[in-house]
């Protein structure tokens, strides 16, 4: 008999924090052993259990045989979002991307590598302070393309080992069919060889484990309200069983003609300190606020709530439940309270 159990660790910094999701293979064989008498004849079973652990990768929760995540750390490389971006490089391959709101209420990408580590990511852009409220948790390399001083000071507080088109070799380039400054990109994989000795990182949600469904309301389709013209949306395709993303009007779709479609998307509400799309604002990402978590073609409705910047951000419903998530990639967008979620519900 087979059955997978869940084994949650938790690092030392605080209970309550996944490590990671670890799953476990327990097979169960049965012996049986006769005993005879002049009477009777008695059978006993003896079940003997043979535990192996499967690997799983600490930002998707996908099964990792090889364990190449626990051979890397992480590493978060800042991509632009405009129009002239497009079609951008190597964000369908990231673990967890982040959409932060910046000056004049556009958006940028934090997109997280752990799982793969794409050869061309981009374009890359400059830092924010928002960044070093993102990456502290995980530590490991971050890229970039410059950013203004106080925007250098914050991150250099980060534990990450950082680099920039002056520190990189050939790490970054310029695709010279493309105009500058959209044409800076990262080839991760020299990235992680020059991050030093690997730090793998430590989760940043909890996954379930089954393929049952999801609790929480059924949902079709809902658009992330980032203002500026930068809202986008996603509908649920019960085929990929994923959200299909879309922004400007149009599907999200990379250079490798890759529809964006992540299995989770976070839409956390916060403050931006210093105001919503302000030069030098950033997203305070400690403390609480509400959240939306849509994963499994359903939206569960919660609190998000950090202690500090070390912790990773915790997701709960009322009743203190932590919100599970499907094993893929996560999509996190950091919506000001200013703005809103609209969502489409299935009828029941």
């Amino acid at each position: 008999m087979r059955r997978l159990l869940a084994v949650m660790l938790f690092f030392g910094m605080g209970a309550g924090i996944p490590l990671a999701t670890v799953a476990v293979a327990d097979t169960t064989t049965t012996t049986t052993t006769t005993e005879a008498s002049t009477s009777t004849t008695t059978s006993s079973v003896v079940t003997t259990t043979t535990v192996r652990k499967v690997r799983v990768a600490p930002l998707t929760g996908l099964p990792d045989p090889t364990r190449v995540t626990r051979r890397r750390s992480a590493l978060t490389i800042k991509i632009e979002n405009t129009p002239a971006a497009r079609p951008q490089y190597g964000i369908e391959k990231a673990d967890v991307v982040y959409e932060e709101i910046c000056e004049g209420g556009i958006t940028r990408l934090a997109a997280i590598f752990n799982s793969n580590a794409p050869t061309k990511v981009g374009p890359v852009r400059s830092v924010r302070r928002t960044d070093r409220e993102i990456v502290y948790p995980i530590g490991g390399i971050f890229a970039f393309s410059g950013g203004a001083q106080y925007a250098l000071n914050s991150i250099a507080t980060a534990p990450v080992k950082t680099f920039d088109q002056s520190n990189s070799g050939g790490a970054m380039f310029r695709d010279l069919k493309r105009y500058a400054p959209h044409n800076l990109y990262a080839n991760a994989a020299l990235l992680m060889k020059k991050g030093g000795r690997p730090t793998p990182p430590p989760a940043l949600f909890r996954y379930v484990t089954g393929s049952g469904p999801m609790p929480g309301e059924r949902v079709r389709s809902f658009v992330v309200g980032f203002a500026a013209g930068y809202a986008t949306s996603y509908a649920w395709d019960p085929k990929t069983a994923s959200w299909d993303r879309s922004i400007f009007g149009y599907p999200d779709v990379t250079a490798s003609g890759t529809r964006l479609s992540p299995k989770n998307v976070i839409v956390m509400t916060v403050h931006y300190l210093g105001g919503l799309g302000v030069i030098g604002a950033e997203a305070q990402l400690t403390g609480s606020g509400q959240v939306d978590v849509f994963s499994g073609g359903t939206v569960q409705r919660g609190t998000w709530s950090r202690s500090n910047l070390r912790r990773p951000i915790l997701y709960r419903v009322a009743n203190g439940r932590v919100i599970a998530l499907k094993p893929g990639q996560t999509w996190v967008a950091l919506l000001d309270a200013s703005e809103h979620v609209s969502i489409v519900t299935v009828p029941r």
